[in-house]
């Protein structure tokens, strides 16, 4: 992309004639979708609602911690399970 996020025709027309050119299948299905697994088994989303404080301390605490939010919950959660 470009600065601030400001898509130029320039841009859209390199997409253009990319996407023109082809795309080579076998590299796409190399790179993957979506993100790479945490293990062995498939892993499920939970959705899960905070209050801005809770937010807070969790935000916090990960960069305390240098985790990320979904780690910082992984290690609470595995934490009181133990």
């Amino acid at each position: 992309m470009v600065a601030d996020d400001e898509v130029t025709v320039e841009q859209i027309q390199k997409w253009a004639d990319e996407a023109e050119a082809g795309y080579d299948a076998e590299e796409l299905k190399r790179r993957g979708r979506g993100r790479p697994g945490r293990g062995a088994q498939p892993t499920q989303v939970i959705a899960v609602r905070f209050t801005a404080e809770e937010i807070a301390a969790l935000d916090a605490y990960a960069a305390r911690e240098h985790l990320s939010r979904s780690e910082a919950i992984r290690r609470a959660v595995a934490g009181y399970a133990a």
